[in-house]
């Protein structure tokens, strides 16, 4: 079951057995280099989609990253103030300080009012807040959030 056209020039005598396979043969190695070559195409398309998502995941990955050790960060500031917050005297002197072009204010006593100033104690931003923390407290929270600590005379 060959080639119908082969067979009438075998049978015509323009061609003989061996020029026939040998035309054959050549006709099959065309057709599977062919095959090798869309294959290896795809293949080197299949390679650059796949580095172009490794890519992506990466990029993905440290996004991920990068909002949980800010997540984290911002964790460890709320336990810092809640473990080292001083409490204060709504009754005491105002002290003023100015956060984003506003000035605010908190109440506390004197004592509190002269180490504010001296530096041994910083006024932290809590949730919509604000804390007194002692000065080592301050250090830490400004190690994981500078923009958490609002007044810190360091000296």
């Amino acid at each position: 079951m060959g080639n119908p056209f082969q067979e009438q020039l075998l049978k015509a005598g323009l061609v003989n057995k061996k020029q026939a396979n040998k035309v054959k043969r050549e006709k099959h190695l065309n057709r599977k280099q062919k095959n090798k070559d869309s294959s290896s195409a795809i293949s080197t398309k299949a390679r650059e989609e796949c580095a172009a998502q490794a890519s992506r995941n990466r990029e993905l990955n440290k996004k991920r990253s990068e909002e949980k050790r800010r997540h984290e960060n911002r964790a460890q500031v709320k336990e810092i103030i809640g473990k080292n917050r001083l409490k204060r005297d709504e009754f005491g002197e105002a002290y003023h300080f100015v956060e984003e072009n506003r000035i605010n204010r908190i109440f506390v006593d004197s004592d509190m009012a002269e180490q504010l100033h001296s530096g041994s104690l910083a006024i932290v931003k809590s949730g919509d807040g604000y804390e007194v923390v002692p000065a080592k407290a301050a250090h830490q929270i400004a190690s994981r959030d500078e923009a958490a600590v609002l007044v810190f005379h360091v000296k």
